[in-house]
């Protein structure tokens, strides 16, 4: 990929500022070649991966050199994009909203600083990933359990930065972080919470402040550049019970909302419950030719012959119950008879003891696994995917409502329907996967136009996303439209007085400092 330097920096000025950063972190960790910024672009971009193209990328090794780095940014005007590992893939990987960025890449910064068993927390970097913890606290042999995404793939503090959803009782990633040290737009260092007071120990078990609390401003945001964090951990449990339910018909989502969620917010199930339509059990186990090599959605009639053929319901629900055995066998026999009430099968029961072995694929017992990612080979060719992401209230009314929505609008674009609702209580995520190949121009073209359908449909409907891609960003903020806008506005406010030079990601989540609001037409999708 060619140079693509930032508004109003010319290609010489560019090459200054980064002979200044090779100065701070080493020349090996400025990546400025053509094949470096091919390596930063987006790998699942739905369109041309110079459509966010990176102008370099640079490594700090440590807070002083992310504070030196930073520092240079505002003298040369340059923009950076930090990421903890650029993991983020169907959002935007590592590339940059806007084009030209420096990408601030954190992966060297990949210390466990702390790992406290008793209290149930870690203290990490940004470049920690999901098997780095896990190995560390398994060759500890520390009775302490992860909460992971589907793809865990990526960083810890990376995945809770960006509003990453587990499904263990610890599966709000946001709501784990206690304690943050980020740096600011003009170099200077904060710790948030009891980290405010030097040496308190308390830094990352308390989770509010003395005064307004931060942690949470840092996450999807470009205020600062979070270079460690405390992450609360999952005692590991005396025993848990796995009962799976298979779901029958489509439009029997409504009544499993109804039935769960009342449990989970009463603290009867206390795990994040994840309901994954069939398609989401079929890209596992081949690609899609093995089961329909037609164009266009996979007929109904064809659909219920694989339902039958793999012994699948349209939906799964796959309940996890962790803690002491009688505790975890009572709580058993309210929820199976709760779901009786509408579903006569039984459900499959799993018993797992501590000190038994634990399957490799276990998101609900914080098992880090890439396993999902074979999604993105669906369609075959150059796969990927990308998700459209609202939340609805946690009632069948509102669950069933979104479901026929999406279903409705992704069926009229003649796509594969593969949705999942994760329970989190109150709420429920939609995710409604997108899998295209990137070399098939006709797909990508068919991926843009049906996500912006489901971003003005959705939000017709009242519901709004929760993260979603670079090239939808902007689009996605809009839809936060009471009081003309007034969230971006305050945002704006916020980001102006902090980063007057606008340096730290600008335009992530659709937020632009004043210094590059004129290039928030560029980019979009």
């Amino acid at each position: 990929m060619k140079l693509t330097t930032p508004p109003r920096v010319s290609p010489q000025q560019f090459d200054v500022a980064m002979q200044a950063m090779a100065g701070v972190v080493g020349k090996d960790w400025v990546m400025a070649s053509d094949a470096d910024r091919d390596a930063y672009a987006d790998a699942y971009a739905p369109g041309p991966q110079e459509q966010w193209p990176a102008g370099a990328a640079v490594a700090p090794a440590s807070v002083e050199e992310v504070q030196a780095l930073v520092r240079l940014a505002n003298e040369h005007k340059v923009p950076l994009w930090p990421v903890a590992r650029g993991k983020n893939l169907g959002y935007g990987t590592a590339a940059p909203r806007m084009a030209g960025s420096v990408v601030l890449d954190l992966g060297r910064m990949n210390k466990i600083l702390e790992l406290d068993d008793k209290l149930a927390y870690c203290v990490v970097e940004p470049g920690v990933g999901f098997f780095d913890l896990y190995e560390e606290i398994q060759r500890k042999k520390l009775p302490l359990w992860m909460s992971v995404p589907g793809n865990a793939w990526g960083s810890v503090i990376g995945n809770a930065l960006e509003h990453g959803i587990g499904y263990t009782p610890y599966g709000l990633h946001a709501r784990n972080l206690c304690g943050v040290e980020a740096v600011l737009p003009d170099g200077d260092v904060v710790r948030t919470g009891m980290g405010a007071m030097k040496d308190n120990p308390a830094w990352h078990l308390f989770p509010m402040s003395y005064g307004p609390t931060f942690d949470l401003a840092f996450t999807q945001s470009n205020l600062g550049v979070v270079t460690k964090a405390g992450i609360w951990l999952q005692p590991a449990p005396e025993s848990s019970l796995e009962l799976v339910f298979d779901i029958p018909e489509a439009g029997d989502v409504g009544w499993v909302v109804d039935t769960i969620a009342p449990l989970k917010i009463s603290g009867l199930i206390d795990q994040n419950v994840f309901i994954p339509s069939w398609l989401g059990k079929m890209v596992l186990k081949g690609q899609r030719k093995d089961f329909w090599d037609k164009p266009g959605a996979i007929p109904e009639w064809r659909v219920q012959e694989l339902l039958k053929e793999h012994k699948l319901g349209y939906w799964q629900v796959a309940l996890r119950l962790y803690g002491e055995e009688p505790v975890v066998k009572a709580k058993a026999e309210i929820i199976k008879a709760a779901m009786a009430k509408n579903l006569k099968a039984p459900p499959a029961e799993n018993w797992w003891r501590s000190g038994d072995p634990i399957h490799a694929y276990e998101t609900t017992m914080g098992i880090p696994s890439a396993v999902p990612l074979q999604m993105s080979d669906w369609i075959g060719g150059r796969g990927a995917h990308m998700g459209f992401s609202p939340v609805v209230p946690a009632t069948g009314k509102h669950v069933q409502g979104q479901m026929e929505l999406s279903r409705k609008i992704i069926d009229s674009f003649d796509v594969d329907f593969y949705a999942s609702f994760t329970i989190g209580g109150r709420f429920a995520n939609n995710v409604n996967m997108l899998m295209f190949d990137r070399d098939q121009p006709e797909q990508i073209a068919t991926m843009k136009k049906l996500f912006n359908a489901l971003i003005d449909e959705t939000a017709k409907a009242g519901y709004g996303e929760y993260r979603t891609h670079l090239g939808w960003m902007d689009r996605v903020m809009d839809t936060f439209d009471f009081n003309d806008g007034a969230l971006r506005r305050f945002n704006e406010k916020v980001k102006d007085a902090l980063d007057p030079n606008g340096i730290i990601a600008p335009g992530k989540q659709g937020i632009w400092p004043s210094a590059y609001r004129d290039q928030a037409k560029e980019g979009r999708a």
